[in-house]
């Protein structure tokens, strides 16, 4: 399936559709079949990343 978007020049650009899935109750799932509360939902998350030296410690010690 093809999308037709109008891109910064102008000129018109046929595109790819592009599918988000996410994992809900242990299975993935499109977010595109959510309600509408459960799709502000997943739109309003925060992500974050973590310093991978944060656990080196708990690594070090339980690491087998």
């Amino acid at each position: 399936m093809t999308a037709v978007f109008i891109n910064k020049e102008g000129k018109t650009v046929e595109r790819t559709k592009c599918e988000i899935y996410t994992r809900v109750m242990w299975y993935h799932r499109p977010v595109t079949s959510f309600n509408t509360g459960k799709k502000a939902e997943f739109y309003s998350r925060n992500y974050f990343k973590t310093d991978k030296t944060e656990n080196a410690s708990f690594n070090e010690e339980f690491s087998c």
